[in-house]
């Protein structure tokens, strides 16, 4: 066989190997996808069920205060969760994103990257709060991790907040703990680094602490939504990964009442 023979043949063995390869990765993550799906399909069993029709868009506190005074105080469905999940906290839903999930606590920040809640891989993962929170929403800034999702999955979605429209349109979300249902009026989209100590800091000390965090946000935040924060609210941030630069962040910061 000639030496040109042999190089186009090399050539085709080459492009065949990456091709099938490409299968096989592909293979991978839609099997990843499938299983993510079927994880949350069975979760759903235990998903609490907003009793109005429409929570979308609307003028942030005033809807804000109309929805909490007819949302339950006791979720049933997150008391089973728990019986079956001890480490659910609740149940985060956003409207007009896909984001409707429960979210756990681990012993670290590390513990449910990547198992679902009955402790099985699962690339996705399970939403997560900050293992240094309280899980009574009682700090002054709680946060809630997520993977993004290519799919659009877990917190995939957060990224349409940086249309501007769309934040502007879709400002309220709702966490169902056990004994509480929270409105959460989201004030600020951002992305920043993933070193990021201020927005990352799940343990304020005093007013002057809360003053700076607040005035931080509003001044890297890329959406900003005045309500009239103050240092004696209570906020939660949802975190997930951003690819606009090196380990970059992009987070969803809402007033929870």
């Amino acid at each position: 066989m000639s030496a040109k023979k042999i190089l186009l043949l090399s050539a085709v063995l080459l492009l065949v190997g990456v091709m099938s390869y490409s299968a096989y990765q592909l293979s991978i993550i839609r099997a990843n996808y499938a299983q993510e799906a079927k994880v949350h399909e069975r979760m759903l069993q235990y998903r609490p069920v907003l009793q109005e029709p429409d929570f979308g868009g609307g003028s942030g506190s005033r809807l804000a205060a109309s929805s909490a005074s007819t949302l339950p105080t006791v979720n049933q469905s997150i008391i089973d969760m728990q019986a079956d999940y001890p480490d659910v906290i609740g149940w985060l839903t956003i409207p007009n994103t896909g984001i409707d999930y429960p979210f756990a606590q681990g012993i670290d920040n590390d513990y449910y990257l990547y198992l679902d809640l009955d402790k099985n891989r699962l690339t996705s993962g399970t939403l997560f709060m900050d293992f240094r929170n309280n899980s009574d929403f009682s700090d002054f800034n709680t946060i809630i991790f997520g993977h993004n999702m290519k799919n659009g999955s877990m917190f995939g979605t957060l990224k349409n907040f940086d249309d501007e429209a769309f934040f502007n349109t879709n400002s309220i979300g709702f966490i169902f703990a056990a004994n509480e249902t929270y409105v959460v009026e989201f004030i600020a989209w951002i992305v920043m680094g993933a070193d990021d100590d201020m927005v990352y800091n799940s343990m304020f000390s005093g007013d002057a602490d809360g003053t700076a965090f607040l005035d931080y946000v509003r001044s890297i935040a890329r959406h900003y939504r005045d309500i009239g924060a103050e240092v004696s609210d209570k906020f939660v941030t949802l975190s997930t990964c951003n690819y606009e630069f090196d380990d970059a962040r992009m987070v969803l910061i809402g007033r929870v009442a």
